[in-house]
């Protein structure tokens, strides 16, 4: 499993902690539920560890200065982290794939894409890609 708290990640320190908070609603829960489940049991868990968040945070969508749509993202964890979960078996490259794009469109460097679907609680670091010149 990847190390909670890994300094080269930027936001390393939140990310951990979004983590550990993770991690305990899957002991607790363990996996088979809906992903709705999932999702309140980690607000609950965010609040009692006092990390500020908003859930099911609308965010615009943009293309060429020109607002197209909006998404609802999971969690938007300190003004500063996406988190987008999921409750499947095993996580597939199309997710990954999702969670990287909302953050380009949102405009944001750091993100998490969580999976509670798993036997063990699988989670994968996101940031936004570097542009090529």
């Amino acid at each position: 499993m990847a190390a909670i708290v890994n300094e080269k990640y930027p936001e390393s320190e939140l990310t951990g902690k979004i983590i550990g908070c993770s991690m305990e609603v899957h002991r607790i829960l363990g996996n088979g539920f809906q992903e709705v489940i999932y999702q309140r049991a980690l607000a609950i868990e965010f609040n009692r560890q006092g990390i500020p968040f908003s859930r099911e945070h609308e965010m615009a969508i943009n293309y060429k200065g020109e607002n197209i749509g909006s998404r609802r993202v999971d969690f938007f964890v300190a003004e500063k982290v996406m988190v987008e979960l999921k409750a499947m078996i095993q996580l597939e490259d199309v997710h990954l794939a999702q969670a990287i794009n909302y953050l380009e469109a949102y405009g944001l460097q750091t993100g998490l894409l969580i999976n509670f679907g798993a036997k063990s609680l699988d989670f994968k670091r996101v940031m936004k890609p570097l542009k090529k010149s």
